[in-house]
């Protein structure tokens, strides 16, 4: 049993859909971590392995730093669920995440955010400005998405599709940050870097002029990054983060 009461799901799933379980709830406790989360309303979705498209993401109304493995909603692309939960889904929430899956097929993992300075960051005319390293891996792979209100109406999913096209990075204006990977790793160390680009962005812009890099260097940050990462991407950074959280909390394994 999980310290919320939930019995444990480890014996009713497979051990892939176990696995992600767990990648999951750690990605869930890491944003908590890192100071990401706004109380219980934005959301990280897994696609669950096979062709049926089913997903994982958070129940509504727990903290991030509350989510376990066994508490994760399995849901359909209509965010009907398909396993027994006490636990409600944000429909809403979930509809920028149904879009964003059902119009690309490598987005195994989107995370959204609503931290402070990805906000404040969304609502610049001036968007994500190259004035750092972190910028420079953000911008080759970045899209643009105009805020139409809370995002509960089906006909904006095929503008937000659209936007965001073959980008990992999207913003969402006046509203928040997104990201997507092949695996929950990849979309955590995407909105990493993000989230990153944004603080030290809003911190840059308090200090005086800025000095921007070299637009030719932004066509080499994907070789840049294959050599930070020994090729692995994500995966490099991954073992170290459960590590970190292992340190801290382990119930989010439960």
């Amino acid at each position: 049993m999980s310290a919320l009461n939930i019995p444990s799901l480890k014996d009713q799933v497979s051990p892939e859909e176990w696995q992600l379980r767990v990648d999951l709830a750690a990605a869930y406790r890491l944003v908590a971590l890192y100071g990401w989360s706004d109380l219980i309303f934005t959301h990280i979705s897994a696609r669950l392995p096979g062709p049926e498209h089913h997903f994982l993401i958070n129940p509504y109304g727990l903290m991030f730093d509350e989510i376990t493995a066994s508490s994760l909603v399995k849901v359909d692309l209509k965010c009907h669920k398909l396993m027994d939960s006490p636990f409600p889904v944000n429909p809403a929430g979930f509809n920028i995440h149904s879009a964003i899956h059902e119009g690309r097929e490598d987005a195994l993992c989107v995370m959204h955010t609503h931290s402070r300075a990805g906000v404040a960051v969304s609502a610049q005319r001036c968007g994500v400005l190259p004035i750092s390293q972190q910028s420079t891996f953000v911008l080759p792979s970045l899209a643009y998405h105009s805020y139409e209100g809370v995002a509960f109406r089906e006909d904006e999913k095929p503008r937000l599709q659209a936007d965001l096209g073959q980008a990992n990075h999207l913003m969402l204006r006046n509203h928040g940050l997104l990201t997507i990977g092949r695996s929950v790793a990849g979309a955590f160390l995407n909105m990493y870097v993000f989230e990153s680009t944004c603080q030290i962005q809003l911190a840059a812009q308090a200090g005086g002029p800025l000095i921007e890099v070299d637009p030719a260097i932004l066509a080499t940050t994907g070789h840049a990054m294959k050599v930070q990462t020994e090729g692995q991407g994500a995966a490099f950074v991954w073992p170290s983060l459960i590590r970190k959280l292992d340190r801290i909390d382990p119930s989010y394994k439960t």
